[in-house]
């Protein structure tokens, strides 16, 4: 088998938050006289949702200075270019950070100076996708918009609603309609927490082009039929969704039936650190839980490429690295007429 490592892919549902490594959250919370929080990982390790949310806040808080966000976003691009990650979209909170710090524009301001120098560093390609909470103001995302069109040309590539389904995006409506005539992409989280209808909702109402998790689409048939021909990807994540408890085991993720029923599936990590896995991680466990070899992970790898807002060239050349890994010699295969 092919090293998933050395496989070109793309990763586009990843919040930075949850990317911080532990060395780095406890240096950071030190220098700011902060006790770093414990951070529980793998399955089971939050009883629902909201116990997720309230650590993840608790992690949030120790970011303060632009130096603290400039040094995870370049991090995240080294530890990404570790798992042969060629283009990411990260999630970024940067409305909720700047409101928090008192000052708008430097939380996002810091993280894209970091991703440009771990892109001069590493060769990795970043975006930010901008997400807002559907528990917060209106306000708050208009905020988010006005974030995602003042710094487009620096790196924002979209924006989108998070944080827990059972509340609706229609309060939201018009701020979506906005991004969307000015041209702003657009990426709900859906289909997680909540059934089908908060991924019709994501598509009719949310203009979404993407579905962050998605995986209860096929509770509706038609849907998961209409989603599938209108070419929306989902952004699937199965060991955080067995992390937060909305898969049993990784061997039961519906992982498998999505991609059996058609749908653009991509492979993500949502959030690496309490999931207690990376993107090659990732890979290297749907390969051992659902018996894949190398072309369904570079079929993965292609889906991730083709769902992504990367520019058609940078597309086309890792199409490319992606069908020369695949033709590359297998290590494991035993020439003709030899014996193990």
């Amino acid at each position: 088998m092919r090293d998933p490592a050395e496989l070109p892919k793309a990763h586009l549902h990843v919040h930075l938050e949850s990317t911080v490594r532990p060395e780095t959250l406890a240096e950071i919370c030190a220098a700011s006289g902060l006790a770093a929080p414990e951070r529980p990982a793998g399955a089971g390790a939050f009883a629902g949702f909201r116990a997720f949310a309230d650590h993840n806040a608790l992690v949030r808080a120790c970011l303060r200075r632009p130096e603290d966000f400039t040094r995870v976003a370049r991090e995240f691009c080294a530890d990404e270019a570790a798992n042969g990650t060629a283009y990411a979209e990260v999630t970024f909170t940067a409305a909720s950070h700047g409101e928090r710090l008192g000052r708008p524009e430097m939380p996002l301001e810091a993280v894209l100076r970091g991703l440009a120098e771990g892109r001069e560093a590493y060769g990795v390609e970043c975006r930010v996708v901008l997400d807002h909470s559907r528990r917060r103001s209106v306000e708050r995302a208009r905020r988010t918009l006005g974030l995602a069109l003042r710094y487009r040309d620096e790196g924002v590539v979209a924006m989108g609603m998070a944080g827990e389904e059972a509340y609706p995006l229609a309060p939201f409506a018009d701020v979506l309609r906005e991004a969307a005539d000015a041209g702003v992409h657009l990426v709900h989280h859906a289909g997680e927490a909540a059934g089908a209808d908060s991924v019709r909702e994501a598509v009719e109402l949310g203009r979404t082009e993407r579905l962050g998790h998605g995986i209860r689409v096929l509770d509706d048939p038609g849907l998961a039929a209409e989603v599938r021909d209108r070419g929306i990807a989902l952004e699937v994540c199965p060991s955080s969704n067995v992390a937060l408890g909305f898969a049993p085991s990784l061997a039961e993720h519906p992982l498998p039936r999505l991609r059996a029923a058609g749908l653009a599936v991509t492979l993500n990590t949502d959030v690496p650190d309490v999931a207690g896995t990376t993107l090659v991680g990732e890979y290297a466990r749907v390969r051992a839980a659902f018996g894949w070899g190398d072309a369904d992970l570079a079929e993965l790898a292609r889906a991730s490429v083709a769902a992504s807002f990367a520019p058609e060239p940078l597309k086309a050349d890792l199409y490319r690295r992606i069908d020369a890994w695949l033709a590359a010699p297998d290590p494991d295969a035993v020439p003709a007429g030899a014996s193990r």
